[in-house]
């Protein structure tokens, strides 16, 4: 198994811990006594616990050797998944969910591990290719998490998740080369460092790009299945998971993004996949009527947001190769206030105003990631400050050695 190969597969297990309970939430609900009311905590439950895993454990990546920390949180993500295929109480179900979605952040580490290891040329090629694992993990999750409850029962969902994921822990200490951090920061600096980061431009407008990518990304996934499953199509449960593989499809399709990345294009690309996610929205609005568009409408919307992503981490890890777990996992911070908020605004709209409402607000938050992403001037990447939080003394110490070019970026 090649190194990308194995990290796409790390990324993709430990993201489906998070996203693996939606299909099966009628199964869990029957058998714990769960009622219809309190099923979106079996998801939110996930979900809280990887915000805390952003703010709390991404930043030891930039303190400690990242394939430790990679094998140690997939154990732990796998502890919390048998925590909940074992739970025969609602509680221990949530804390078991909520101790996978604390450890499945193993996903940026890994991400940042990967960017920190590849070489520069190749870094958003790399980077490409390990978060389409993140993708194959989101919407695969929903495919096979539901033909398992289906055939076995939703505990063998959690199973299944812990099994893989153990066997990926041994596998990333057989076959990842080390990554040794530098021994001199702490982890309260590595905190306040992060803190640091939302004093920099390029990350304050890469994170908002964030926020409205998803929020529009949340906004097709979380509502779809309303229309599909309301007349005139009335689709099953197992029906509407397929659109899944139209998502697949657009999201691998966006892995040449990379490539274009490493080439000096990030920015450019960034602007014309958020043009092509607010057109998606167009075709994506007509599923009431034609579920060809709506296929053709999904199938661009994840070509789009994969393009965009991508371009994004490989903007902030070159920016911020010192403290690149850092800069992903705080990145992700915006990506998950977007999702959680795309997901509320569309179902919300939808008991209003129908499909079309739900396609508006998809849109709107699409153009507001590229109203943010056209305002973007921060510096070029690869001409970051490698002191955090001291803005201009490797300026004047350019100016003054260089007569001033490297400071002119």
């Amino acid at each position: 198994m090649g190194r990308n190969t194995l990290l796409a597969a790390v990324c993709a297990v430990a993201v489906a811990s998070i996203y693996a309970a939606q299909p099966a939430l009628a199964g869990i609900g029957a058998d714990l006594g769960v009622p219809a009311s309190g099923l979106g905590w079996l998801v939110a439950a996930g979900q809280l616990g990887y915000l805390a895993g952003l703010a709390l454990l991404v930043p030891l990546g930039d303190l400690r050797d990242r394939r430790t920390l990679i094998a140690g949180h997939l154990v732990l993500t796998a502890a919390g998944a048998l925590a909940a295929a074992s739970a025969t109480r609602l509680w221990v179900l949530l804390a078991g969910l909520g101790l996978a979605g604390l450890f499945a952040v193993v996903v940026q580490t890994t991400v940042a591990y990967a960017a920190a290891t590849a070489a520069p040329a190749e870094r958003g090629r790399t980077l490409g290719a390990v978060t389409s694992g993140v993708v194959l993990g989101i919407l695969g999750a929903r495919i096979a998490a539901g033909a398992l409850a289906t055939a076995w029962g939703w505990r063998s969902v959690y199973v299944v998740l812990a099994v893989l994921l153990v066997t990926l822990a041994g596998s990333a200490l057989k076959l990842l080369p080390p990554d040794p951090r530098p021994g001199s920061s702490s982890y309260r600096a590595a905190l306040t460092s992060l803190g640091g980061l939302f004093r920099d431009r390029l990350f304050v407008t890469r994170g908002l790009v964030a926020f409205f990518l998803f929020a529009s990304f949340g906004a097709l996934w979380s509502g779809l299945a309303l229309p599909l499953a309301a007349a005139p199509w009335r689709l099953s449960a197992a029906q509407i998971g397929l659109f899944g593989l139209a998502g697949l499809v657009g999201a691998l399709g966006a892995a040449r993004a990379g490539r274009w990345a490493d080439a000096g294009f990030a920015r450019p690309v960034t602007a014309g996949a958020l043009a092509l996610l607010a057109l998606s929205w167009l075709a994506i609005g007509q599923a009431s009527w034609s579920l060809g568009l709506a296929v053709a409408g999904v199938v661009v919307l994840d070509f789009a947001v994969q393009a965009a992503h991508v371009s994004s981490q490989h903007l902030l890890t070159t920016a911020h190769p010192d403290r690149t777990s850092g800069a992903i996992g705080g990145y992700m911070l915006f990506y998950s206030l977007g999702s959680a908020f795309g997901a509320a605004a569309t179902t919300a709209a939808y008991a209003t105003a129908g499909w079309a409402g739900s396609s508006v607000f998809g849109a709107v938050f699409a153009l507001g990631a590229l109203v943010t992403a056209l305002t973007d001037r921060a510096r070029p990447a690869g001409r970051c400050r490698s002191a955090p939080g001291r803005p201009g003394r490797s300026r004047r110490r350019a100016r003054r050695t260089t007569g001033g070019r490297a400071a002119s970026g």
